[in-house]
């Protein structure tokens, strides 16, 4: 890490916990960072440190109190932060994800497109037209938080969220998109669906997507072009 990087902020997380925060928005440098620790304190672990969670921005130590405490586990961290490199230190995966546009399999595309004023071909244009990166994982097994959606196409989640959403099916919320690896509640704004299976539990690797991986999104066929 440079030393003109800024420092993480340290906070107690609970009597087990120390949650390591490098910024107050959403940064794909920042990102960076953080997937680039994550895999970084790998190398080095310190005993009684049981796991670590990486977020957005944030990376979240889980560790035994009984074994270890939070004075030792900061230093730790703090140690291994000043070498640890910047740059992508994992070379990412890339996958290409089919997507059918629209109909039954987004019932929100028109309402998105409604809601920026342009055609619904163009939102579709627009989401393809992006790389995306998986800045973390959460909310269900295999679901990836993208970074990358054009700015253009950031629309509000849905006021009721739906009680169920088929699996594969692509949405917006706010300025992120992502996919549901598993039928489930959710209120993201739904403009697509794929067939790729994000998350199997009876085969390796279960997920399809790991953070940091590069994801773009493909149209089956032409026909949203009009």
């Amino acid at each position: 890490m440079k030393r003109n990087d800024p420092s993480p902020r340290f906070s107690p997380v609970g009597e087990s916990g120390l949650l390591l925060e490098f910024g107050e928005s959403l940064d794909t440098v920042i990102n960076t960072r953080v997937l680039n620790l994550d895999i970084w304190l790998e190398k080095s672990i310190l005993k009684g440190v049981q796991t670590w969670v990486p977020g957005y921005i944030s990376l979240l130590v889980l560790y035994d109190p009984l074994v270890v405490d939070l004075v030792e586990v900061k230093c730790w961290l703090e140690e291994r932060m000043q070498n640890y490199p910047e740059t992508e230190i994992q070379t990412p995966k890339s996958v290409e994800i089919p997507v059918r546009y629209g109909g039954e399999e987004g019932p929100d595309l028109a309402y998105v497109a409604e809601f920026h004023n342009i055609p619904p071909s163009e939102v579709i244009r627009r989401h393809m037209s992006k790389v995306y990166r998986v800045g973390m994982m959460g909310f269900t097994p295999g679901f990836a938080y993208l970074v990358g959606l054009d700015s253009s196409l950031a629309t509000p989640r849905l006021a009721t969220p739906r009680t169920i959403i088929p699996a594969g099916s692509i949405g917006i919320a706010g300025g992120q998109t992502g996919v549901y690896p598993l039928a489930s509640p959710g209120g993201w704004q739904l403009i697509g669906r794929t067939d790729c299976t994000l998350f199997d539990p009876h085969h390796e690797p279960h997920f399809l997507l790991s953070p940091g991986d590069e994801v773009r999104f493909v149209a089956i066929d032409e026909s949203w072009e009009g």
